[in-house]
C-alpha cells in the first residue's frame, strides 16, 4: 500500500473517429436474434467511435422494457463482449452521460470462461437502485458509455464481438446480451459463454496441503496468541496515508457476532495529520506465494460517527518489498475499495490490483487492475488466486478480474488487512470521525486453484470442527 499509487487519468477524451467501416460479420447476424424473452428487454445500440482503432471505444445503450411489467433495473445487466489488445492490456470504464444519471451506471470488466476469437473479455453494465425501474414500454434513455486502455493507448475494436461499425444510430442489437436476474432477457453471447451456461465449479473441499486459517478469536490487540500465531499489529510510523499520522495498535479490536468472532480495523481522524489514526494487521513472515487467498471483509460507506467524505482505503491484500525503484520481483494484489472516492475518483469504487513493479518518485507503475463504480458496504466474500498463467479475483463468489502472468509473482509475500486515509481533501471539517472495516476471517491454501464455493465449504469445514486457527505453510 503506498500513496499516490495510481498513475493520473488524462483529463481530455479524443474526438470521435468519423470514418464508418463496412462489417459483413455484424450485418450478417439478425438484429432480433434471441428477442426478448423471459423479462422482456431489449437492448439498442450505437457507437460515434466507428473506427477500426480508437482512442475509446463508445458504445451507447439504451434499455426498453417490451414486458407487460415494471423491471427493477438493479436486476439487470448488460454485457458488451470484446477482445483484449493484449493480455495485460488493462481496461477503464467511464460514463459520459445518461439519462438515468451516470452516479447509477456502473461498469465493471470481467473475463470470459471460454474465449472466441472476436470476444476475451466483457464489460459489465450495472445499475443502483437509484436509476429506478422501467415501466412497460419504457427505456433508459440515452446511456453515453465509453471505455478505454488504462495507459490510453489506441485499441483495436473491428474484432470486437459486440462493436458494430455501421451502427451511427440506435438500434437493437443482439450482439449485446441482457440478463434479468438469472435469466438471459436478450442477446447472443460469443459461442460457448451464455451468461446463465457457466460450468458449475467444484465445491467439495479440496485436498489436503498446507493451508493458513485464521478465525480472528481473539480478546484484543496485546493477545499474545496474535504474536504466537504469526501476526503484527502495526505500531511503527510511515506510509501509506496522511503525513503525521500513526498506526495505532489499539484501534485492533475483537468481539463476537452471529457466533463467530470478528476483527474490527478502527481509523480516525480530526482532520489534521496530528489527528489522525490508521490501523493495520499483517504476517510476519513473507512466505505465502501461489494459491488461493480469502478473506471475509465488511466494507463501509459511512463512518461510525462524526460527517463523512473522507478518501479512505479499505484493503485485504498480499505483498514482499520493493528493493529497487522497478525492481522486477516486486509483487502486490490487493483489493483496495474507496468508498467516498480518491485518486482522481468522485465516488464509491473497488479496484483489484496485480503489481508487477513502480517507481516511487518521479512516478512509475506496471500494474493491471479490475474496477467496479459502485457501493461495496456490507458484508463480502473476498477471493484471489494465482498460479502459473493468470491472477484471477472474485467478489462474492463471481469473477472480478483476470490479470496476465506478466504479474505473477517471484517471491514470496505477507497478508495484509489495513484501513487509511489518502489525504484530508475529502472532507475539510475538524469534527471527530471514525470508520470502521470488519474480518471474519483469512484463508490461504498453498499452491492450489479453489473455487469460491471450495473456499466456502473449507471455511464451514474448520468452524464445524470448532478450530479457530491453523497454519501448517511452511517458512521460506
Amino acid at each position: 500500500m503506498r500513496t499516490f499509487r495510481r498513475s493520473r487519468i488524462r483529463a481530455a477524451a479524443a474526438a470521435a473517429v468519423t470514418l464508418a467501416l463496412g462489417c459483413t460479420a455484424l450485418a450478417a447476424l439478425p438484429t432480433t436474434a434471441g428477442a426478448a424473452a423471459a423479462g422482456g428487454l431489449v437492448v439498442q445500440y450505437r457507437t460515434s467511435a466507428s473506427g477500426a482503432t480508437a482512442d475509446q471505444s463508445e458504445p451507447w445503450l439504451k434499455v426498453r422494457n417490451t414486458g407487460s411489467a415494471s423491471v427493477p433495473l438493479s436486476d439487470v445487466k448488460v454485457r458488451y463482449y470484446f477482445k483484449g489488445d493484449s493480455a495485460s492490456a488493462a481496461y477503464r470504464f467511464a460514463c459520459s452521460w445518461a439519462v438515468k444519471g451516470c452516479a447509477n451506471i456502473t461498469g465493471t470488466f470481467k473475463t470470459l470462461p471460454n474465449p472466441t476469437a472476436t470476444a476475451d473479455r466483457y464489460l459489465e453494465i450495472g445499475f443502483t437502485a437509484g436509476a429506478g425501474a422501467l415501466a412497460p414500454g419504457a427505456d433508459t434513455g440515452d446511456m453515453q458509455l465509453r471505455f478505454h486502455r488504462a495507459d490510453w493507448q489506441p485499441l483495436g475494436q473491428s474484432d470486437d464481438y459486440s462493436f458494430g461499425a455501421e451502427r451511427n444510430t440506435y438500434g437493437d442489437w443482439a450482439r449485446i446480451t441482457a440478463q434479468l436476474g438469472s435469466v438471459t432477457a436478450w442477446g447472443e453471447a460469443p459461442g460457448g459463454n451464455g451468461p446463465t451456461d457457466p460450468t458449475d465449479p467444484p465445491t467439495d473441499p479440496p485436498a489436503d496441503g498446507p493451508r493458513l486459517f485464521d478465525d480472528f478469536d481473539y480478546t484484543g490487540h496485546t493477545d499474545p496468541r496474535i504474536a504466537a500465531n504469526g501476526w503484527s499489529v502495526r505500531s511503527n510510523s510511515g506510509g501509506p496515508g496522511v503525513p503525521g499520522a500513526v498506526w495505532a495498535p489499539e484501534n485492533v479490536t475483537f468481539s463476537s457476532q452471529a457466533g463467530n468472532s470478528v476483527m474490527n480495523l478502527e481509523t480516525s481522524t480530526g482532520g489534521t495529520g496530528a489527528s489522525t489514526e490508521h490501523t493495520e494487521i499483517l504476517t510476519k513472515s513473507s512466505k505465502f506465494r501461489n494459491g488461493t487467498y480469502a478473506a471475509r471483509v465488511k466494507f463501509s460507506d459511512a463512518p461510525r460517527s462524526g460527517p463523512d467524505g473522507d478518501h479512505l482505503v479499505q484493503t485485504f491484500f498480499t505483498i514482499n518489498d520493493l528493493k529497487a525503484p522497478m525492481a522486477d520481483d516486486y509483487a502486490e494484489y490487493d483489493f483496495e475499495y474507496l468508498p467516498n472516492g480518491g485518486w482522481g475518483e468522485p465516488s464509491n469504487i473497488l479496484y483489484t490490483t496485480s503489481w508487477e513493479t513502480y517507481r516511487p518518485d518521479p512516478w512509475e507503475a506496471v500494474n493491471q487492475h479490475s474496477e467496479a463504480r459502485q457501493s461495496y458496504a456490507g458484508w463480502h466474500d473476498l477471493v484471489v488466486t494465482i498460479d502459473d498463467s493468470a491472477i484471477t479475483y472474485y467478489v462474492d463468489g463471481q469473477p472480478f478480474g483476470t490479470h496476465g502472468a506478466a504479474y505473477l509473482p517471484e517471491r514470496p509475500m505477507s497478508i495484509n488487512f489495513n484501513q487509511w486515509l489518502i489525504d484530508l481533501a475529502g472532507q475539510s471539517s475538524t469534527t471527530p470521525r471514525s470508520y470502521d472495516q470488519q474480518v471474519d476471517y483469512v484463508l490461504h491454501v498453498k499452491d492450489q486453484v479453489l473455487s469460491p464455493a471450495q473456499v466456502s465449504a473449507l471455511v464451514s469445514g474448520y468452524r464445524a470442527a470448532g478450530t479457530t486457527f491453523q497454519d501448517t505453510v511452511p517458512a521460506v
